[in-house]
């Protein structure tokens, strides 16, 4: 259960539990956070059903609700032991600025868009919301028509795109996207995960790599992606670094195919203690995850060979 919003002008936001929306990948957060030169910045109070979209209270034990902004550590509101007659305020969650980060999940050349493209990209994310795809992409194209370097018109074209199943045009517009403000990530995120798809190892790498220098912090799961790449091109080295990095930085456990990843590596690098510790981390995390069953046959395998090594030795 991962639900995700926007703030809005304020900081101010609030959401629904059990109610899927479409948003841009770790950006939950609106268009005016971010305040260069200053150590901290908080969004304002949020409200939450606790019981809404068929939440019960159990289902919220180990649940948390924090912000994501690139560049910023943020605080944690815990929900355990929230009632369904509690008052929803939440309060403030505070962001904690880091040093040294230029990337960004928002766009600065897309604050300066002219109204008219503004109108046009608003009509397409309404039109997202409502999974009308052709519609949106017509707002969205007409929103980049008026203004060619609004950013995040250009990215949302190509999520849109893709929901209409034409991968090479989400590409150009990603790229467009990024062309038109290289420091924003999120069209480089996206490009990262078509080559993933594609098992373009070297353009993973590539894409990844870009990633990183711009937040070396707040995307574990770019370090994966990176893994798994470097794994299939035969780089232990650097699969191995990137999956460790995966796992040091996923302090939420959001991505609990870091540990799975660096399990593998580990066991290919004759490290099967290792490797077993890890693969067990991850089917703790991720008891009912689409790799779980591949996990356990790889566990059992591990263990065998983790045996017969001292045998073999003597």
């Amino acid at each position: 259960m991962r639900p995700e919003g926007y703030t809005d002008s304020k900081g101010r936001f609030s959401f629904q539990l059990g109610q899927n929306s479409f948003v841009v990948a770790d950006a939950s957060v609106g268009s005016n956070e971010s305040v260069p030169g200053f150590g901290s910045q908080s969004g304002s109070g949020g409200a939450f059903n606790p019981m809404g979209g068929g939440i019960s209270e159990r289902d919220l034990t180990g649940c948390d609700i924090r912000a994501s902004l690139v560049g910023y550590r943020s605080d944690q509101v815990s929900l355990v032991g929230r009632h369904y007659l509690d008052q929803p305020e939440i309060g403030t969650i505070v962001l904690h600025r880091y040093a040294n980060v230029p990337g960004t999940t928002i766009s600065i050349t897309s604050l300066a868009a002219p109204k008219d493209a503004v109108k046009s990209f608003d009509k397409g994310r309404e039109a997202v919301r409502k999974e009308k795809w052709e519609q949106a992409r017509q707002y969205f194209e007409k929103a980049v028509e008026g203004y060619p370097k609004y950013a995040a018109a250009w990215y949302e074209l190509g999520r849109t795109l893709e929901h209409l199943k034409d991968p090479a045009g989400a590409s150009k517009a990603y790229e467009q996207a990024f062309s038109a403000d290289e420091r924003y990530l999120p069209p480089y995120i996206q490009l990262a995960a078509i080559a993933v798809e594609k098992r373009n190892w070297s353009e993973v790498v590539a894409r990844t790599d870009l990633v990183v220098k711009l937040d070396p912090l707040n995307f574990p799961g770019i370090y994966v992606y990176n893994s798994i790449a470097q794994f299939n091109l035969q780089n232990l080295d650097a699969a191995e670094k990137s999956a460790r990095e995966a796992v040091k930085l996923d302090t939420t456990h959001r991505f609990p195919d870091a540990n799975r990843v660096l399990g593998v590596i580990l066991a290919r690098r004759g490290d099967f203690e290792g490797a077993a510790e890890n693969l067990k981390a991850y089917l703790k995390l991720a008891p009912n995850g689409s790799a779980a069953q591949l996990a356990k046959d790889q566990l059992i395998r591990i263990e065998e060979l983790a045996k017969a090594t001292p045998a073999v030795s003597r």
